[in-house]
């Protein structure tokens, strides 16, 4: 067996109204002042209040950095750790989606009293040399995975964007409670839930660092996400498959820290970078393309997960014809979310969001050879042409 190391969060609780465990959890660290780092949506919706008062109930000091937006600009990182020190914060409770998980972590870094380091020295891999606050993630979305990742994704110019992936942004503790998701817009659930379909998946084909726990945790995350999407779509309130969605999630979340993504969120990036097009739907839109691309060089390991997702009735010996299948099956799942699948459709589905014109694709296709870093985990080299060619079939 080829040698590996897997690196997981220490404690993990996963249950309905488990976020009342909050207090005890902070109080393990001998805190006192706690920072809660989150975005406006978060409060506006209701979720931010009840969580503060639980820790002021038991006496904690609690401050609010509610700033965070969508592809976290530097600015905001740095705002939030100057808010931080400021208050002597001892814990950061990050509460939200994968934006407000990813600053948080970067701001128990920077806000612990001996970091010297600066942010623009910590991107890259392993990186980072100063020890963090604790941190206690509380996921309201099941797609991210971010509370069992060591890895923040933050905006570093107007299109480009640059990780921090290192040991030390692992958090302390991840509490999944499906009751903070219950009001999540259907598209924003279908959205998130295909993401962490495409972590579970480029996870079990990635080329490097692949393993039989990141394999063990990929296909059951498939198992939960799969089986349990459809539900929620159909009705928001389904608290059961809210919650398995998320423990999905924190699942496939656990696979791609430790055997990382490939091609899909290499060609996804550019695509919220140009266009401000959200990250699971960037994902959505170019995944059957990219699985189409890669199934010459993974049609096995695309039958294999076939077989754990499809009903044994849809079940054939011919891998290439199971490949197949569970590419379709993706599809029709996409389709049945409610997100558009192709290119020039997601002006006209969401208008929120930028029309992307054909003659772009080009562009898209040289900035995501920028994204090395993910390409060389793709079961199958992807060149410029390549690219591009993803790009057209997915317009």
């Amino acid at each position: 067996m080829q040698a590996f190391t897997f690196m997981t969060v220490p404690d993990i609780h996963c249950a309905q109204g488990a976020v009342e465990r909050l207090p005890v959890l902070v109080q393990r660290f001998n805190a006192q002042r706690v920072l809660i780092v989150t975005d406006q949506g978060i409060a506006e919706a209701g979720l931010l209040a009840p969580v503060k008062a639980l820790l002021e109930e038991a006496g904690l000091s609690v401050e609010v950095f509610a700033g965070v937006v969508a592809d976290p600009p530097e600015t905001i990182v740095f705002e939030a750790a100057a808010h931080a020190r400021q208050v002597k914060a001892q814990v950061v409770v990050g509460l939200g989606g994968g934006s407000s998980l990813d600053v948080a972590k970067l701001v128990a870094l920077l806000a612990h009293p001996e970091c010297s380091q600066a942010l623009a020295d910590m991107y890259g891999v392993d990186q980072v040399t100063s020890a963090p606050l604790p941190t206690i993630h509380i996921p309201t979305t099941a797609g991210t995975g971010s509370e069992v990742t060591p890895i923040a994704i933050i905006t570093t110019g107007e299109t480009t964007k640059m990780g921090v992936v290192s040991r030390q942004l692992l958090p302390d503790i991840a509490l999944l409670d499906a009751n903070l998701t219950l009001g999540l817009p259907a598209h924003v659930t279908a959205a998130t839930g295909i993401d962490a379909m495409v972590h579970a998946i480029e996870a079990y084909t990635s080329q490097h660092k692949k393993n039989p726990i990141s394999d063990m945790y990929a296909c059951q995350a498939l198992r939960l996400l799969v089986g349990n999407v459809e539900r929620v779509i159909a009705d928001g309130r389904d608290i059961e498959a809210r919650q398995a969605m998320l423990l999905g999630s924190l699942m496939a979340g656990q696979a791609f820290a430790n055997a990382p993504v490939a091609a899909v969120h290499a060609l996804a990036y550019p695509l919220g970078g140009y266009y401000h097009i959200p990250h699971g739907l960037s994902n959505a839109l170019v995944l059957p393309a990219v699985l189409r691309f890669n199934a010459t060089h993974a049609v096995g390991a695309y039958a294999e997960l076939g077989r754990v997702v499809l009903p044994l009735e849809q079940h054939v010996d011919d891998d290439k014809e199971m490949a197949e299948c569970f590419i379709q099956a993706l599809e029709r799942l996409v389709a049945i979310c409610g997100l558009p699948s192709r290119l020039r459709d997601v002006a006209i589905h969401h208008v929120a969001y930028n029309q992307i014109p054909e003659q772009d694709l080009p562009m898209l296709a040289k900035a995501a050879m920028q994204q090395m870093r993910l390409l060389v985990n793709n079961p199958r080299n992807v060149s410029e042409a390549d690219a591009l060619a993803i790009y057209q079939a997915s317009y």
